[in-house]
């Protein structure tokens, strides 16, 4: 069928980087089972091969290699495909499929496994894998935004709580804060994660009893399968950006202590709470931004021939940070099915979570990488119009400065709850001419021209006079913000770009114009 014909992931098309797509795509899925059979045949082999009878011969174990290393086919594909519309079994069809492939090993493919043996397993791969990958791509998006803060971290602009103003802070510090924001996620901490354990060779129900048949009830022939298994498959090493050797203190055990026919679905609801959380960090910057662009105070990444509106020439709207609030929204929603899914696990397992992992698993890697991306392009090339953050933060310092004001006052003399209410009155008239009658703010004017605030010199009740001369300049009232932002990046970022340079600089670019 022509793809113009039928239904395709947007995720696939427009969103999601290729490494990604395909670490979830069906070739690597279906090399990852080949890989696990072929593990599981090397382990056999190596445990009973000095036995009389070994269940796997080293001419088996060598022809398995050479097909399951030279990967598989497009026919080979096409062929398991044919196979699953007659055995109506995904796993069956591939295990017929290798072993046309190989005949002298086909009798011993699968060989004591179930299904789960290898799907589970191949799973929490790809799973630890993304993950990685999402990993990485969260602290470039971190070090980029600290690239932003270290560029304007002594720009003063106003701060806002409850989306009014409030004290001002720099742009830099902002920045600063959305990075410490992505760092402070549990997929970044990775505290969470189940970091390189695996199901191992469990069967059916997770009692091994099938392999414990092959080995004519050797206990410890089964650990020994499972830990050469482990070895050949998994490797001593973490499958993450660390690179950190395997450590049982560091990684807990290999293996799940124990599983039933599956291992525990709440793994993936912990995988997809993690990513949730990242994308819920980013939703806020994004969200940030948007509102930031409406105050004209910075603008995204705009191409130079790029349309902002089919019928306004002049829009300038941030897409980029639209696209990353609706992806990122999707994913903070399929946490759900992991939940529901963890949950209706019947006793040893029911078939359910099947259907569901194959679309909520690869959905939330796929958007969440698109959403970081996305993120990317806009930190790197963020726009920031210095004029208009100025302006803004102008237009709001005289309310801001009465904080300054009012500890003047006490400190030469003044009762502090009196002066609150004359400057509040002040300022909510200098306010209500704003807003009414679109004026400047006067609020300044009003209060040094009310003899309140007058010195005894000059017929006022004040000890002293009130120095009035550096009121509005706006780096009075930011606070450590500098010091504080300097600190987070020589202290967190920096040590951070600099460990993983290599890992940073082989990840693909962020922009694929779409």
């Amino acid at each position: 069928m022509n793809s113009n014909d039928t239904y395709t992931s947007p995720l696939a098309t427009r969103n999601a980087s290729p490494e990604m797509l395909r670490l979830w795509s069906p070739r690597h899925k279906f090399n990852t089972w080949r890989r696990i059979w072929l593990a599981a045949a090397e382990a056999q082999h190596e445990v009973t091969k000095d036995r009389g009878s070994p269940l796997v011969t080293g001419e088996q174990v060598e022809e398995l290699r050479a097909v399951v290393e030279r990967g598989i086919t497009d026919e080979e594909i096409a062929r398991a495909a044919d196979l699953e519309r007659d055995l109506r079994h995904d796993v069956m069809s591939h295990v017929h499929c290798l072993g046309e492939q190989c005949p002298k090993a086909r009798a011993i493919i699968h060989l004591g496994l179930t299904s789960q043996d290898v799907v589970c397993n191949a799973d929490l791969h790809i799973i630890y894998t993304g993950a990685d990958l999402l990993w990485l791509k969260t602290l470039r998006v971190a070090v980029a935004l600290g690239e932003m803060a270290r560029l304007q971290v002594s720009i003063p602009c106003l701060a806002f709580t409850h989306y009014q103003a409030a004290q001002p802070t720099t742009v830099g510090r902002r920045c600063a804060l959305w990075a410490a924001d992505l760092l402070e996620s549990p997929l970044m901490m990775m505290s969470a994660l189940p970091l390189g354990t695996y199901r191992g060779l469990r069967g059916a129900t997770g009692t091994q009893a099938a392999m414990l048949h092959l080995l004519n009830g050797d206990t410890e022939a089964v650990d020994t399968v499972e830990q050469v298994f482990l070895e050949k498959y998994a490797g001593r090493a973490r499958p993450w950006a660390m690179n950190i050797p395997y450590s049982p203190e560091l990684c807990g055990p290999e293996t799940f202590s124990l599983t039933s026919q599956t291992y525990p679905r709440s793994v993936d609801a912990v995988m997809l709470s993690s990513c949730a959380v990242t994308a819920s960090v980013l939703h806020k910057i994004a969200t940030d931004i948007r509102l930031l662009s409406n105050r004209k105070e910075v603008d995204e990444p705009f191409g130079k021939n790029q349309i902002g509106s089919s019928a306004m020439p002049y829009k300038r709207n941030p897409m980029k940070c639209e696209r990353i609030c609706g992806l990122t929204r999707f994913v903070m929603n399929l946490v759900g099915n992991a939940y529901d899914t963890a949950a209706t696990q019947w006793l040893e397992r029911t078939l359910d979570d099947s259907s569901n992992r194959r679309l909520s698993l690869p959905e939330a890697f796929l958007a969440l990488d698109g959403a970081l991306d996305l993120m990317h392009e806009v930190a790197s090339g963020l726009v920031v119009h210095e004029a208009m953050v100025r302006k803004n933060l102008m237009a709001e310092l005289p309310f801001l400065a009465t904080e300054n004001i009012l500890m003047e006052v006490v400190k030469a003399g003044a009762d502090r709850q009196e002066y609150h209410e004359i400057i509040r009155r002040h300022a909510q008239a200098a306010g209500m001419r704003v807003k009414q009658e679109g004026l400047e703010n006067d609020l300044l004017d009003r209060l040094q021209t009310d003899k309140a605030f007058w010195s005894k010199a000059r017929g006022g009740p004040l000890a002293r006079e009130l120095d009035w001369s550096d009121l509005m300049d706006p780096m009075k009232y930011v606070g450590r913000s500098v010091e504080q932002t300097e600190r987070f990046l020589k202290e967190v970022v920096e040590p951070l770009r600099e460990h993983y340079a290599d890992e940073l600089n082989q990840l693909g670019s962020s922009d694929r114009g779409v």
